[in-house]
């Protein structure tokens, strides 16, 4: 192990929400640059940066141990040695400060999408989520911010008369970028998020459905018809039953609903015969409705489905902890739900689009984006981060929620049943925002907003074929250099 790289990965570790001390990204990459090409083997490389993905990991997927331990240490170990193959890659090649952000950056490209679907958490990005490099994310998400913190990083430390001319050119692209419009006539919409508490570190399997329910309806039922609230949203997984249609849980939402005059947006799980379950948004209006349901695309890996099921089970992995996989859903993610009388700010529209990804989905853009096409004017991010113990994977849920709302120029609706629920506006800043375990609900006038932003229009796709052509470049460039060196 490789000490001052461990330190390097403890500094972006400690960069990362809920620390968020973001300064510490640049020194650490800085000094990682400096360290890493005293690598005298390719063990020594492949050594300096698995240790750097100790450093990092151990510490910002902490989460997972109250998860799975085994499952915790295979993840912090595979994304290690991903980046310790980064600078294996590079060893002994140059130019090694441009080599190595792309390479690294990659490896973030690759997590972002395998294995079992991706796992683009403890990314680069988050620990700029509330910083002006986070404002680059709607030109090229939170690859291009990651890439960019990376690379400003190394220049710091060994081309600091780049510096200047970067954060001009960096300045310019923002301000000729766009950021999404506002409605005609500043439209706004009033929404209040329920957060119904209760304990943390909790599994649908040592838990009451029906507690989960009545906190939330006993929260409602403090909100009145004289506050003209627009939508009420419920979070993630809030409805646990057999058949949500049938069950009195949907009469008394509906009471609710017509009692608000606002359609409220909920949360449910329910059976998929024989052997499954569904993870779905649904809407139910004042006339007590049923309608708009989306079922959650992106499902958690080892939490809602597992994967190699039968294989884990025969070497013994607990995998009855998940006893039935969720079904993948097969729509956009996105919510229409219609409006009952004219919005707060006056404006009669028959309904507003939301962009719905729920829960895990906020870390992947695409998620966000497939509402964004279909005239997605708010997000609202359902969430259930009541099975977590600590604040680890919900400050960064909140993180990914300012990056999502930056670059496709929305506000976020987070809600969660006991943490963290917020509001987010299109520029990051984050109000409102709930403490864990705690009962609250907040209403705030939301700006509806139109418009798309480069990301929105061009996604990912730009940035990773960047990246690898300026990675194949750059190695063949050097192996020619070197042959030249050779014959000379």
């Amino acid at each position: 192990m490789h000490a001052r790289s461990v330190v390097v990965g403890l500094c972006i570790a400690f960069a990362t929400p809920p620390w968020g001390w973001w300064p510490f990204v640049f020194i650490g990459l800085g000094i990682f640059c400096k360290v890493s090409q005293k690598a005298t083997s390719a063990r020594q490389s492949f050594v300096a940066g698995f240790s750097l993905g100790l450093g990092w990991f151990f510490p910002t997927l902490a989460w997972m141990w109250f998860i799975s331990i085994p499952g915790y240490f295979f993840t912090v170990i595979f994304f290690s040695c991903l980046h310790g193959i980064a600078e294996l890659l590079i060893f002994g090649r140059e130019p090694r400060r441009f080599l190595q952000p792309t390479a690294h950056v990659l490896v973030e490209a690759l997590r972002f999408s395998w294995p079992f679907g991706g796992a683009p958490i403890a990314t680069l990005a988050m620990t700029q989520s509330h910083t002006w490099f986070a404002s680059f994310g709607r030109i090229g998400g939170a690859l291009l911010v990651s890439y960019l913190v990376w690379q400003f990083s190394i220049f710091l430390f060994s081309r600091f008369r780049l510096v200047v001319p970067c954060i001009a050119i960096g300045a310019l692209l923002l301000a000729i970028a766009p950021t999404g419009n506002s409605f005609p006539d500043e439209t706004q919409l009033r929404i209040a998020y329920v957060q119904g508490g209760g304990p943390q570190g909790t599994r649908a399997t040592n838990t009451s459905p029906r507690d989960v329910v009545l906190r939330h309806l006993i929260a409602t039922k403090t909100l009145s018809p004289d506050q003209k609230i627009d939508v009420v949203i419920w979070p993630e997984n809030v409805v646990d039953v057999p058949t949500f249609a049938n069950s009195r849980e949907a009469k008394e939402i509906a009471i609710e609903a017509k009692r608000l005059n606002a359609p409220i947006s909920i949360g449910v799980t329910d059976d998929v015969p024989p052997d499954n379950f569904a993870n779905a948004q649904v809407v139910v209006t004042p006339a007590g409705d049923i309608i708009d349901r989306y079922e959650k695309v992106r499902r958690v890996p080892f939490g809602e489905f597992i994967p190699m099921r039968g294989f884990l089970e025969a070497l013994g992995a607990p995998v009855h902890q998940v006893r039935h996989d969720a079904i993948k859903g097969k729509t956009p993610a996105v919510s229409v739900i219609p409006l009952s009388r004219p919005t707060i700010s006056g404006d009669s529209l028959p309904s507003v689009s939301f962009a719905t990804p729920v829960s895990w989905e906020i870390f992947f853009g695409g998620r966000v984006n497939e509402g964004i096409e279909r005239g997605a004017s708010i997000i609202k991010n359902p969430t259930n981060g009541s099975s977590y113990r600590g604040t680890l994977l919900q400050s960064q849920q909140i993180a990914s929620s300012q990056l999502r709302a930056i670059e496709f120029g929305r506000s976020v609706v987070q809600v969660a049943p006991t943490g963290f629920s917020a509001f987010v506006s299109p520029s990051g800043d984050v109000s409102q925002r709930s403490k864990v375990s705690e009962r609250r609900i907040e209403i705030a006038d939301i700006e509806l907003r139109t418009g798309r932003t480069w990301y929105s229009y061009l996604g990912d796709s730009p940035i990773i074929i960047y990246l690898l052509l300026s990675f194949a470049f750059l190695l063949i460039r050097h192996q020619r250099k070197g042959r030249i060196r050779t014959s000379g």
